[in-house]
This record gives structure tokens, sequence and C-alpha cells, in this order.
């Protein structure tokens, strides 16, 4: 192990267009996805047959068959056979996470190079036996005999029983889901309706603007007939986002998180490559940027606290630990789960009681430059496949980055369970 850390370069990325769930992805899946993405990195940055120090790749909503996911997709897209690979998850912040894990072996000299990345469906989820037939099955399997195994299957047998059992959305301690803690947060902090479309607006316009221009080009690897992402609708309107209903909370009068503001159930894929200094240049592969530091926190959100606030602490310790302010980066990627999430961690950062009471600051973070926030686009126009936002984000801020030639960015990313996590990138 070395004695100082090493600088992490981040090399580029690649992934498919998101898509909304039932649709182009459909019959794919994850391993389908995984294999597209990682192999048209591996094709890109000419890693044909070449031996990884690790693939770190996750899934949020996978199939049993899934269980060594990463393994598996390594072995499928050329690299060497003998590259080894983990499955991870961290709901939303999976990849970002698998950056990390990756950049953290390539810093203590445990390995040179390494792919962080994600996939998730929601087209293809697991849908399991109730658990009554799950023991009765259980039971079936463990006698002995014809007759046992008869008594054991019908004892006391309801036809409820065959009703199957669905992956659950709400959050297991609190019965809401996502969506409705967000509402409670947007009331909490007092954000209105009109501004989360404002937001969920100029995610649509800067997408499309940064498709015509082209930055996504070497980024975005066109799969199943999508050569952009399903969700974006350049042509959206104010009038059009104001004439949804709520989505979350139907019944009060209330509710301001609607479909327009809110991402979308999403499939796809995405993957980033890192390594050391050394090992790209002996490659010929040019550095986009490198992964500075990086901070997770969580929040307790049974007590009251919002589910998704727990990136403006985790923001809160990085800034800390490298000396810097809010004010000093030159991009601010905040992942868009929704429009509200977004504004109420600004709001947040804004609020000196809050900074001080909860962050344990003299002076609150303060504002942002919002000219630098998502300048490409985020969440709400892409779509969000759980486990592949981090490593979208990490490729898109490196190539911006590059492009402008040098500076600073600030990624958060919020996750169910009430975590998050940030990183630094610079150049």
């Amino acid at each position: 192990m070395n004695a100082s850390p090493r600088r992490v370069a981040i090399l580029g990325g690649t992934r498919i267009p998101f898509c909304r769930n039932n649709t182009a992805y459909a019959e794919v899946g994850n391993f389908g996805m995984g294999v597209k993405v990682l192999g048209a990195l591996v094709e890109r940055m000419h890693l044909a047959g070449v031996e990884l120090g690790e693939v770190a790749f996750g899934a949020v909503l996978k199939l049993d068959r899934d269980w060594n996911l990463a393994r598996e997709v390594t072995l499928s897209a050329g690299l060497a056979a003998t590259t080894p690979a983990i499955t991870t998850a961290r709901a939303c912040g999976t990849s970002l996470d698998n950056a990390v894990i990756v950049a953290n072996k390539i810093a203590c000299g445990q390995i040179e190079a390494g792919i962080a990345g994600g996939s998730d469906t929601t087209s293809d989820v697991p849908i399991v036996f109730s658990e009554p037939l799950r023991k009765r099955l259980l039971a079936v399997n463990r006698a002995r005999g014809t007759g046992a195994r008869l008594r054991a299957a019908l004892r006391g047998f309801r036809p409820r029983e065959l009703m199957p059992a669905f992956p659950g959305v709400a959050e297991p301690r609190t019965g809401l889901s996502m969506g409705q803690h967000t509402e409670l947060m947007a009331r909490q902090w007092g954000i209105a309706r009109e501004d989360q479309d404002r937001l969920a607006l100029a995610s649509h316009q800067k997408l499309a603007a940064a498709y015509a221009a082209g930055f996504f080009d070497d980024l975005v690897v066109p799969f199943r007939g999508l050569a952009r992402d399903g969700f974006l609708r350049g042509d959206t309107t104010l009038d059009k986002l104001a004439a949804l209903k709520p989505a979350f909370d139907t019944g009060s009068g209330l509710g301001t998180l609607t479909a327009g503001n809110s991402t979308g159930l999403s499939d796809g894929a995405a993957a980033a490559l890192l390594a050391s200094e050394p090992w790209a240049a002996q490659r010929g592969l040019p550095v986009q940027a490198y992964l500075l530091d990086a901070e997770v926190a969580a929040v307790d959100f049974v007590a009251g606290e919002g589910l998704l606030m727990a990136p403006t602490i985790a923001v809160a310790r990085l800034l800390k630990r490298n000396g810097l302010s809010l004010q000093d980066f030159d991009y601010y990627e905040i992942h868009e789960a929704f429009a509200a999430q977004v504004l109420c961690t600004l709001r947040a950062w804004e609020s000196a009681t809050y900074c001080q009471k909860r962050l344990g600051l003299d002076a609150p973070l303060g504002s942002i430059d919002q000219a630098k926030l998502n300048v490409h686009g985020s969440s709400l126009a892409v779509g969000h496949p759980f486990a592949a936002t981090g490593a979208r984000i990490l490729a898109t801020l490196a190539k911006l980055l590059a492009q402008r030639g040098g500076g600073r960015g600030l990624i958060s990313i919020c996750t169910a369970g009430g975590m998050g996590v940030a990183a630094i990138v610079e150049r």
C-alpha cells in the first residue's frame, strides 16, 4: 500500500439512453443493459482482453439470477476473464459509491484501473411468492414421501396465497413512498409548485440543447432503436407542466409533486473508467478529470428529518475536510430525484438556522450560481435508473471539466433510506 494516496483519474464513461419502463428495454434486463454499456466502454478505451483491478457494478432491483451481476457482466463485456468484479447497491447512490470503491483502491496502490457502473430496470422486476405460499413450498420440499408432501401442500391452504408479492415502493420503516416523503419536505421548506416546474422545464431545455450541440455523442451509445433519452421533452412548457395533477398527494389539495417535476420509473445503465495516472499514460488514454474526495451521510428520517436531506450533510463534511466553500465550484451536479428535493437542498444550505443546528456551522453555506447547476440537464429530463445515475453524472461532469480545460465540480446524490453521497471532481 502506498504511503501517500495517488491521484485518481477519470478517463471517460458510457451509457445507453435512459428510457421509461416497459418500453424499449422491457425485455433486456440488467444483464443485457450492463453488457452493452461495459462492452461499449471496453471498445472505446481499447480494453479488449485487458485485466483490470476491479469492476464495481450494481443494481437496486435485480432478479435472483443476477446475484453475481457484476462478474457476469464483466465476463461478457470483452475484458480479460481474470478481471474481478463486485456487485453492490446503495439505492440511487450505487454507481457513485462504486466509483469511490474503485478510486480508493487506486489511491492506495492496490489496483491500477477499474470500472464503476450500474444498471437498473423497473420493467423486469423480481416478483416473488406470497409469504404463506413461500413457507408452504419450503415445507413441501422438506417433507419426505408423497403423502407428507400432499399434506404439507394442502393443509390450511387459502387461494389468496397464490397472489404474488411485487417489490415495494415505500420506505419499510414509515410506509411512505419517496414521493410522499418529498411532499413533506416541500411543505417544511415552503417549496412552491411553480418553482418545481421551472426547474423541471430547465432540465429538459438544457438536455435538449446538449444533445443538439453533440455533447453526448461519445457518452451515449444507441441501443434498441434509441439514440437519446426517452424522457426528454424538449418542447414542454410551463403551461403543460402546470396542467399535470399531483402524483403523490392526490386528496389534500396541497400536493405539489407531479409526473412532470418527479423522475419516472426508468431503465438504463452507465459506467465510467478510473485509473492511476501512470496506467492512463501507458495506454495513451487522456485524463478528463480527477476524483478528489467523497462523503456519505445519513439522516434519521423516521424521527422526522427529511428523507432526502442527507446530501446537505455529506456536502458540508466534504467542504470542511477539503477547506472549500460551497461557492468554490464551476459546476454543481445535483441529482434531480424530484425538483422539490433539489430546491429543499439549496434552501437548507442558505438557512442559517439549519446550517447552525443541523450542520454545526457558524454561518450558512450560502447560495450557488444557478447558471452552474446541472448545466446539461439531469434526472428529471434524462431519467433515473437507480444504480446508473451516479456513473452518468460522474462521466458527464468529467467531460464538462475536460472541455472547460480546468475547474472543480460538486456531485450530490440523495438515496432511499435517508442517505446521501457526495463527491468532488476537479481538473
